[in-house]
Protein backbone atom coordinates (compact mmCIF):
# COMPACT_ATOMS: atom_id res chain seq x y z
CA UNK A 1 0.00 0.00 0.00
CA UNK A 2 1.28 3.44 -0.91
CA UNK A 3 0.81 6.62 1.14
CA UNK A 4 1.70 9.44 -1.27
CA UNK A 5 0.27 12.14 0.98
CA UNK A 6 3.03 11.44 3.54
CA UNK A 7 5.83 12.19 1.05
CA UNK A 8 5.40 15.93 1.44
CA UNK A 9 6.28 15.59 5.13
CA UNK A 10 9.45 13.59 4.49
CA UNK A 11 11.98 16.44 5.16
CA UNK A 12 10.30 17.38 8.44
CA UNK A 13 9.89 13.75 9.52
CA UNK A 14 13.58 13.15 8.81
CA UNK A 15 14.38 16.08 11.11
CA UNK A 16 12.07 14.67 13.78
CA UNK A 17 13.68 11.24 13.45
CA UNK A 18 17.14 12.84 13.77
CA UNK A 19 16.08 14.81 16.85
CA UNK A 20 14.53 11.82 18.66
CA UNK A 21 17.53 9.60 17.86
CA UNK A 22 19.87 12.28 19.22
CA UNK A 23 17.71 12.76 22.32
CA UNK A 24 17.73 9.04 23.11
CA UNK A 25 21.51 8.84 22.71
CA UNK A 26 21.93 12.04 24.76
CA UNK A 27 19.99 10.44 27.64
CA UNK A 28 22.38 7.47 27.65
CA UNK A 29 25.29 9.91 27.90
CA UNK A 30 23.59 11.74 30.77
CA UNK A 31 23.04 8.57 32.76
CA UNK A 32 26.55 7.20 32.13
CA UNK A 33 28.34 10.44 33.03
CA UNK A 34 26.09 12.27 35.49
CA UNK A 35 23.80 9.45 36.73
CA UNK A 36 20.71 11.39 35.62
CA UNK A 37 18.53 9.35 35.82
CA UNK A 38 20.21 6.75 37.99
CA UNK A 39 20.46 3.36 36.34
CA UNK A 40 22.01 0.53 38.33
CA UNK A 41 24.06 -0.90 35.44
CA UNK A 42 25.79 2.49 34.96
CA UNK A 43 26.38 3.18 38.67
CA UNK A 44 30.17 2.82 38.46
CA UNK A 45 31.09 2.75 34.77
CA UNK A 46 34.56 1.65 33.66
CA UNK A 47 36.60 4.07 31.49
CA UNK A 48 35.37 2.55 28.22
CA UNK A 49 31.71 3.05 29.18
CA UNK A 50 32.48 6.55 30.44
CA UNK A 51 34.09 7.39 27.08
CA UNK A 52 31.06 5.98 25.24
CA UNK A 53 28.85 8.18 27.43
CA UNK A 54 30.89 11.25 26.52
CA UNK A 55 30.54 10.46 22.80
CA UNK A 56 26.79 9.89 23.20
CA UNK A 57 26.33 13.10 25.19
CA UNK A 58 28.22 15.39 22.82
CA UNK A 59 27.23 13.84 19.50
CA UNK A 60 23.68 13.15 20.68
CA UNK A 61 23.36 16.90 21.36
CA UNK A 62 24.82 17.62 17.92
CA UNK A 63 22.23 15.30 16.36
CA UNK A 64 19.41 17.01 18.24
CA UNK A 65 20.53 20.34 16.81
CA UNK A 66 21.29 18.93 13.38
CA UNK A 67 24.84 20.24 13.63
CA UNK A 68 27.44 18.29 11.59
CA UNK A 69 24.75 15.64 11.28
CA UNK A 70 26.46 13.35 8.80
CA UNK A 71 29.77 13.21 10.69
CA UNK A 72 28.11 12.92 14.12
CA UNK A 73 25.79 10.16 12.95
CA UNK A 74 28.64 8.26 11.27
CA UNK A 75 30.75 8.29 14.44
CA UNK A 76 27.74 7.28 16.56
CA UNK A 77 26.95 4.44 14.16
CA UNK A 78 30.46 3.07 14.59
CA UNK A 79 30.28 3.49 18.35
CA UNK A 80 27.02 1.55 18.49
CA UNK A 81 28.48 -1.28 16.37
CA UNK A 82 31.46 -1.36 18.71
CA UNK A 83 29.12 -1.35 21.73
CA UNK A 84 27.08 -4.22 20.32
CA UNK A 85 30.02 -6.50 19.71
CA UNK A 86 32.06 -5.63 22.79
CA UNK A 87 29.29 -5.06 25.29
CA UNK A 88 26.66 -7.53 24.16
CA UNK A 89 28.08 -10.30 21.96
CA UNK A 90 31.43 -10.92 23.64
CA UNK A 91 30.56 -9.67 27.16
CA UNK A 92 33.87 -7.99 27.93
CA UNK A 93 32.99 -7.97 31.63
CA UNK A 94 31.74 -11.59 31.76
CA UNK A 95 33.09 -14.97 30.84
CA UNK A 96 31.41 -17.44 28.58
CA UNK A 97 30.72 -18.05 24.91
CA UNK A 98 29.64 -15.18 22.64
CA UNK A 99 25.91 -14.70 22.30
CA UNK A 100 25.01 -13.34 18.84
CA UNK A 101 21.21 -13.22 19.09
CA UNK A 102 20.14 -9.68 20.11
CA UNK A 103 17.08 -10.94 22.01
CA UNK A 104 19.37 -12.99 24.23
CA UNK A 105 22.28 -10.58 24.64
CA UNK A 106 20.30 -7.36 25.20
CA UNK A 107 21.82 -5.63 22.17
CA UNK A 108 18.63 -4.75 20.26
CA UNK A 109 18.88 -1.03 21.05
CA UNK A 110 22.56 -0.91 20.04
CA UNK A 111 21.78 -2.47 16.66
CA UNK A 112 18.84 -0.16 16.08
CA UNK A 113 20.90 2.92 17.03
CA UNK A 114 23.73 1.72 14.76
CA UNK A 115 21.52 1.52 11.69
CA UNK A 116 19.47 4.62 12.54
CA UNK A 117 22.68 6.62 12.74
CA UNK A 118 24.03 5.03 9.58
CA UNK A 119 20.85 6.13 7.80
CA UNK A 120 21.22 9.67 9.18
CA UNK A 121 24.84 9.74 8.01
CA UNK A 122 23.59 9.04 4.49
CA UNK A 123 20.38 11.12 4.57
CA UNK A 124 21.60 14.20 6.44
CA UNK A 125 19.82 16.33 8.99
CA UNK A 126 16.66 17.20 7.15
CA UNK A 127 14.95 20.53 6.57
CA UNK A 128 14.86 21.62 10.22
CA UNK A 129 18.51 21.57 11.26
CA UNK A 130 21.47 23.84 11.86
CA UNK A 131 23.11 22.21 8.83
CA UNK A 132 20.17 23.36 6.67
CA UNK A 133 20.45 26.88 8.09
CA UNK A 134 24.15 26.94 7.28
CA UNK A 135 23.41 25.74 3.73
CA UNK A 136 25.09 22.35 4.16
CA UNK A 137 21.88 20.47 3.31
CA UNK A 138 19.78 20.95 0.21
CA UNK A 139 16.07 20.22 -0.03
CA UNK A 140 16.91 16.95 -1.76
CA UNK A 141 19.02 16.02 1.30
CA UNK A 142 22.06 16.16 -1.00
CA UNK A 143 22.43 12.40 -1.21
CA UNK A 144 25.03 10.71 -3.36
CA UNK A 145 22.58 10.07 -6.20
CA UNK A 146 21.09 13.59 -6.11
CA UNK A 147 24.30 15.06 -7.60
CA UNK A 148 24.44 13.13 -10.86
Amino acid sequence: MNFPYLSRYQPVLLSLFRFITGLLLFQYGMTKLFHIPQVAMFANPPPLIWTAGLIELVLGAALMLGLFTRLSAFVLSGEMAFAYFLGHVFHISKEGPPVFLPLLNGGTAAILFCFACLYLAAAGGGAVSVDALMGKESEATSGAFARR
